[in-house]
């Protein structure tokens, strides 16, 4: 309650919020704002925007609705974030937590594997990985998540080392818990806030990524996607420069307001360490 008091104090935090409950509740809402299938044929092919009140915001090149293809395109980019986000914290805080609580030969080797993840650009990491497996939300998740997980684990690592050394842990070790059950249920939970405070901006990346492979034709063919609906209308920019604007635009609003929001969370954290003694 805290922690949500300092934030709620955020301006940023709050704006980001905003945008990102409203983006959030219309792609939640999606089967009653838009019931019928974005992937189907609405209307004439390319009626501009605010000429049908059946189809407010127009159709594209084959006639589909483009407001359907918005509302759940941001189903899909919110789903990819934030898998693609549990799924980095998950890895990185297994490998930091390890890597830190057992120190010598087994820290040293996952932190070189760490950094042999952490050279190659996340973006091309994902398309490799893509590009290797085959289009798919799963696949997608996955290889956004490999690029991402290793940030994670170098803050969980850095709390575990200060962590390990605590009166807490001497007295765990005392009653004859299991190392693994010291690390992962006594410091692990402990050690995850510096983790947590970086969640925004993972999922903010990963909505990119997944814009930028959908782009590239890598996505999902079979759920639409806001990259998907920009790169189906780059080639008309001239004639109905909508069909890739409106896409764009919500993927620069969302990816905004995550930001904000981890702007908030990160003047929360400030507040607070400067009222702790």
């Amino acid at each position: 309650m805290a922690f949500l008091r300092r934030y709620l104090r955020s301006g940023a935090g709050m704006a980001g919020l905003l945008i990102i409950a409203t983006i959030a509740l219309g792609a939640i809402a999606a089967p009653w704002l838009a019931p019928r299938d974005p992937l189907a044929i609405a209307g004439p092919a390319l009626l501009p925007p605010f000429t049908d009140a059946r189809l407010p915001l127009g159709t594209d090149r084959l006639g589909r609705d483009m407001l359907a293809g918005l509302i759940h395109g941001a189903r899909a980019s919110l789903a990819v974030g934030l898998a693609a986000m549990v799924a980095a914290l998950a890895i990185g805080s297994v490998v930091g937590t390890v890597a830190g609580f057992a120190g010598g030969l087994v820290d040293e080797a996952l932190m070189r594997v760490t950094d042999a993840f952490q050279v190659v650009p996340r973006f091309l990491l994902a398309l490799a990985f893509v590009s290797t497996l085959g289009p798919s939300i799963g696949t997608v998740v996955i290889a956004i998540a490999l690029g991402a997980w290793t940030e994670p684990a170098r803050l969980v690592r850095a709390q575990v080392l200060s962590l390990r050394e605590r009166d807490f842990v001497a007295a765990a070790r005392v009653i004859g818990m299991h190392p693994a059950e010291i690390a992962f249920r006594e410091i692990l939970p402990n050690a995850l806030t510096p983790a947590l405070a970086i969640a925004a901006l993972i999922v903010a990346a990963a909505v990119l990524i997944e814009a930028a492979l959908s782009f590239l034709g890598l996505g999902d063919p079979n759920i639409v996607t806001w990259g998907t609906m920009i790169a189906e209308g780059r080639n008309l920019l001239r004639t109905a420069p909508a069909l890739s604007l409106l896409p764009g635009l919500a993927l620069v609003i969302t990816v905004l307001g995550i930001y904000l929001v981890s702007e908030g969370i990160g003047d929360a954290l400030e507040r607070r360490g400067r009222t702790t003694p």
